[in-house]
């Protein structure tokens, strides 16, 4: 009777909070909706943004994740037993799966860590190297710097596991739970049933987005009327159904990502929708100040640049990868230098952080600080040597 109870209270739990996520996200991509219907100046600066986005960035996001969610659905690679039988080498193995853009093979370390199969030193060096749903922007946007920043989260990852392992010994802060991470049994939601509409706008807006990428004119090469632009229309389209899809997902945006048991179109579509409000939302943040204020934030980044790496890495602090993905944005508009987004890229922890906070605090704040000392080291070296 008492299991039952407890069953019963568990379940209202997840309800109760599945609910209120979804009235947070409701009530989030109805604002920014709101605007996109707004008149006049300000109502067209919000919906240009709002194309920028999708054309500019969010179909180039959907197709990395298409090719990266993809190998992850094929492959049926058992990450636990494969680090069971090479101990030796758990924090470059470690290090390596918190590199690959975003958080699951970072999580699947992370839970290791808390059933005590790998050390402290791992966990910091997975932290370190991980850059979460933020990487898949970077690789959409510049593949070069995302492969950079993969190759040294990787290096520096495995230097400060080691670094750590060799200060405190393999056995620090050890544990010895059994916990595994469980996701809310939904695999299909309502919004699925837009996945469809959603690939239908994707597929020409992807290469719509590929034309507008070399300076094409889309509008003049396919000989449309002047008062009709299949850019904007395309655009605003793609952009209006991610949000909508995002908004009404009851699922939290850590499981639209990680969950392996969900159905490789979901998975692409949702993460890439969670990934589109946010860039929109990074987008809307520079352009609303700007109509307000006026303000060169190029000019106040330049006057206050030596500070501009530093807050970059506290936004790392910030457990997700909804702020993360802000501060790539801030890069991709050339608001702040590579120098800034190298650091953040290092100090965050992406999703992988919230498991390791649930199930082990302690380790989790100690690991984020840790993380800080190598982050402050690349960025500001960086900065100095080639900025």
């Amino acid at each position: 009777m008492n299991a039952l109870i407890s069953a019963f209270k568990d379940k209202q739990k997840i309800m109760f909070a599945n609910e209120g996520r979804l009235l947070k996200k409701s009530f989030f991509g109805l604002l920014i909706l709101a605007l996109a219907f707004q008149t006049g100046e300000f109502g067209d600066l919000v919906r240009q943004s709002m194309v920028d986005a999708y054309l500019a960035v969010s179909v180039f996001v959907g197709f990395t994740l298409i090719v990266f969610i993809g190998l992850d659905s094929l492959t049926n690679f058992d990450i636990g037993s494969f680090l069971d039988k090479t101990k030796k080498l758990h924090v470059p193995i470690a290090s390596f799966l918190g590199a690959i853009p975003g958080c699951g093979g970072a999580i699947i370390v992370v839970t290791q860590y808390i059933q005590g199969r790998i050390s402290f030193g791992s966990l910091v060096a997975v932290l370190t190297a991980t850059m979460g749903d933020a990487a898949f922007l970077i690789l959409a946007m510049e593949p070069s710097i995302g492969l950079l920043i993969f190759c040294l989260g990787a290096v520096v990852g495995t230097i400060s596991g080691y670094l750590v392992d060799l200060i405190h010994g393999a056995d620090f802060m050890m544990t010895s739970s059994k916990i595994e991470i469980e996701f809310e049994k939904l695999k299909k939601t309502f919004v699925s049933k837009f996945n469809l509409f959603w690939l239908i706008l994707f597929v020409p807006g992807f290469f719509i987005g590929l034309l507008l990428a070399f300076q094409v004119d889309v509008d003049k090469l396919f000989l449309l009327p002047q008062h009709i632009s299949i850019v904007l229309i395309l655009g605003s389209a793609g952009a209006i159904l991610s949000i909508f899809m995002w908004s009404l997902n009851p699922l939290s945006d850590f499981q639209c990502s990680t969950d392996k048991s969900r159905g490789f179109v979901s998975r692409v579509v949702d993460t890439t929708n969670f990934v589109t409000t946010w860039v929109i939302s990074g987008f809307l943040v520079f352009e609303i100040f700007m109509y307000f204020t006026n303000l060169d934030l190029k000019m106040f980044f330049d006057l206050w640049l030596p500070f501009v790496p530093l807050v970059a890495i506290l936004f790392g602090f910030l457990p997700g990868c909804g702020p993360q993905i802000v501060i790539a944005t801030f890069y991709l508009n050339g608001y702040i230098p590579l120098s800034a987004e190298l650091g953040n890229a290092i100090s965050n922890d992406g999703d992988a952080l919230f498991p390791a906070i649930a199930l082990a605090p302690k380790a989790a704040i100690m690991a984020t600080i840790y993380s800080a000392f190598p982050a402050i080291i690349v960025a500001y070296s960086y900065m100095f040597f080639f900025e």
